[in-house]
């Protein structure tokens, strides 16, 4: 690494307890180029423009990449406003989901020793200019999932070095540009979702392209056996064009390459051409005008075939392909239906002879107890009965608002319970935040979070069933001297990756969406394999979006986010606040805080590991703590989403 780890950690806590202003920067031409677009984010996070988040620089001390993803540039940014002629060694720029505006700059083409260039997934306008074609070094263009219009510029095929082609989802019309087979090293050509009309020109046939994707455009024509027979072309994707013509000539047996080839959506007819079926993962042919019998294969390949909403004898049109058709259009309904009524029976049966188990056991016992997977009853007596009646030698915790105690059952299986306090079970506060819990963990589905087993509510007390991690919590894991040493920097970073999931599935999967509010070291367990688990909903909060989202400040102090002090709006980026806050505790090995206050000392007594030696590994590390620095900025608008997150850590 570059820089020490040692260094980077005092460069965020510098951050977080200091500012620095513009006029601190590099004078340099590149560092003014940066300074006069007004967007480039936290441009005041050093006194030398190449420690800036986002930009790498060469010995010399020259710009040679600009990468960022899904972060926020400010109000309305422009690419327009950056100079690339202040960049003449600038080698990849990759802005990516980040917002940007306006058009893309004739001056890009000053570029020269570009490779690499995406600005996928932004809010781009206007034409591609012909001035791209100077990036004769350029391997990897993708400008996808803009709203760029106007043909494509014939210029665009002067890049022979080019093997990633990306200009899905744009609003491009008018034909293909001629001449693609100049891009020699083309491997990857995707033009879809886009208004590209006329016909596939016939130059595409020399192309070595091992994937062609012009889906949902509106090309006519045949589609001639050239198009589809390349040398090693793997995945063809056609669909939704107004292709037309015979296919019924066309031998597509030997199509030995090709692996998922998708002409669904067009205006094909004829008979269904010859085909090798094992040679396919995937071939749709639906949804055309094809006629005749229905070739066997439909039967017994409808897993790899569809050629539903065609006309063919012996399929409905518009339905989906099944084997033996007629045969389940007449016994379907009738198996279905005594399947239907043994089911209602065995339900109703099940229900009675619950309702008089849980009849009995109330008359017995008091209020029901209820857990998934498990008998009440039973699973009841069986966890009072391994841990004698929640014996203080069985707990292994203690939280906010309840002990933790380990149960293993007769059966062998291990759980965790979390007991309510016995002088608050009768508090309302608690017994909603026990409820909540209950509410939010129930139909959560993901790795990263401790999984519920069920919940008892029973007058004596109140307990949840949860899986049993064997490591305990981060917090403890990183306090202790050997275990701190076992969760070395490859699981270190796989934990702050399985949190970042686990809060994205929370903010953005889950309808309404969670926050937890309580993200900090002692909420994340770990299990056998040092794996890190997203715990501990008592204070988690569903979030409406027609409320103001006011609430009392819950959290653990240290990771609590400064809007939610000051203002107590609970927000997502509440917890992306408390997750860099972690994420620099896993790497630091102790609270920013705590570490801070360690420098007063000659010595620390964070249990450190030593320096990683793998590169990769480097670079995550250096990638997280990009992350933990724009996690923690005190304006929730500059904090990046969790999904933003989790996609850009998956990265």
């Amino acid at each position: 690494m570059q820089h020490t780890i040692t260094h980077h950690l005092l460069m965020i806590l510098f951050l977080m307890l200091s500012e620095t202003t513009a006029n601190d920067f590099s004078t340099s031409l590149e560092a003014k180029a940066l300074l006069a677009t007004n967007w480039w984010p936290y441009v005041n996070a050093s006194v030398y423009h190449c420690k800036w988040h986002g930009i790498t620089c060469n010995d010399e001390g020259s710009v040679i990449d600009m990468s960022l993803y899904s972060h926020y540039l400010g109000d309305r940014p422009l690419l327009g406003s950056l100079d690339f002629s202040s960049f003449p060694n600038l080698v990849t720029i990759n802005i990516h989901n980040c917002g940007l505006e306006g058009s893309i700059p004739k001056h890009i083409g000053l570029l020269s020793n570009l490779n690499y260039l995406s600005l996928s997934e932004n809010r781009l306008t206007g034409t591609l200019p012909a001035s791209l074609a100077n990036l004769t070094q350029l391997y990897y263009l993708d400008l996808s999932k803009n709203q760029l219009t106007g043909h494509i510029p014939k210029e665009i095929t002067n890049l022979q070095k080019l093997e990633t082609l990306n200009l899905d989802a744009n609003n491009f019309d008018g034909p293909l540009p001629s001449n693609l087979d100049n891009l020699s090293r083309l491997k990857i050509l995707n033009l879809g979702m886009n208004s590209i009309s006329g016909r596939i020109p016939l130059d595409i046939a020399n192309m070595t392209s091992l994937r062609l994707d012009l889906n949902h455009n509106r090309l006519v024509g045949p589609v001639l056996p050239e198009f589809i027979k390349l040398p090693r072309l793997y995945y063809v994707d056609y669909s939704s064009n107004h292709l037309s013509g015979d296919l019924s000539s066309q031998n597509l047996s030997d199509c030995y390459y090709i692996e998922y080839l998708d002409l669904s959506s067009n205006k094909l007819d004829g008979d269904v051409p010859a085909l090798n079926i094992s040679n396919f993962k995937h071939l749709n042919l639906s949804r055309n005008h094809f006629a005749g019998i229905a070739p066997p294969y439909i039967f017994t390949k409808s897993d790899r075939v569809d050629l539903s909403c065609n006309d063919l004898t012996g399929q409905s049109r518009c339905t989906e392909t099944k084997k033996h058709v007629l045969y389940m259009e007449i016994f379907l309904p009738i198996i279905f239906g005594i399947f239907f009524l043994v089911l209602c029976f065995m339900c109703y049966h099940h229900k009675k002879t619950k309702q008089n188990k849980i009849k009995h056991y109330t008359k017995k016992h008091g209020d029901v107890c209820c857990v998934l997977h498990y008998d009440g009853t039973i699973a009841y007596e069986d966890f009072i009965t391994a841990t004698k009646d929640f014996n203080i030698k069985f707990c292994i915790g203690t939280g906010s608002y309840g002990s933790i105690y380990v149960a293993k059952l007769p059966n062998g299986k291990t759980f965790a319970l979390k007991k309510l306090h016995h002088f608050e079970a009768n508090q309302p506060t608690f017994d909603l935040s026990f409820k909540n819990e209950i509410q939010v963990l129930i139909n959560l589905r993901h790795k990263n979070i401790v999984k519920l087993y069920g919940f008892c509510i029973h007058k004596k007390c109140n307990f949840l069933v949860y899986e049993y991690m064997e490591k305990g919590s981060l917090y403890c894991a990183l306090s202790d001297i050997e275990l701190a040493i076992e969760v070395d920097w490859i699981k270190r970073v796989n934990i702050i990756k399985g949190v970042a999931h686990a809060l994205a599935y929370l903010h953005h999967d889950c309808s309404p969406p969670i926050v937890h509010r309580d993200i900090s070291s002692k909420n994340i367990l770990l299990n056998s394999k040092v794996e890190g688990f997203v715990a501990d909903f008592g204070a988690a909060r569903l979030l409406d979006p027609d409320s103001s989202n006011q609430a009392l400040i819950v959290g653990t102090l240290g990771y609590i986010a400064p809007e939610l002090a000051y203002n107590m709006i609970v927000t997502e980026k509440c917890d992306v606040y408390s997750f860099g806050v972690v994420a620099l505790e896993i790497i630091g090995g102790m609270h920013p805080g705590d570490l801070l206050s360690s420098l007063n000392y000659s010595t620390s007594h964070a249990k450190r590991l030593p320096y990683p030696t793998n590169r990769s590994i480097e670079n995550e590390i250096v990638c997280i703590y990009n992350v933990a620095l724009a996690c923690i900025c005190t304006d929730p608008k500059c904090r990046p989403t969790m999904r933003n997150l989790s996609m850009e850590l998956s990265c």
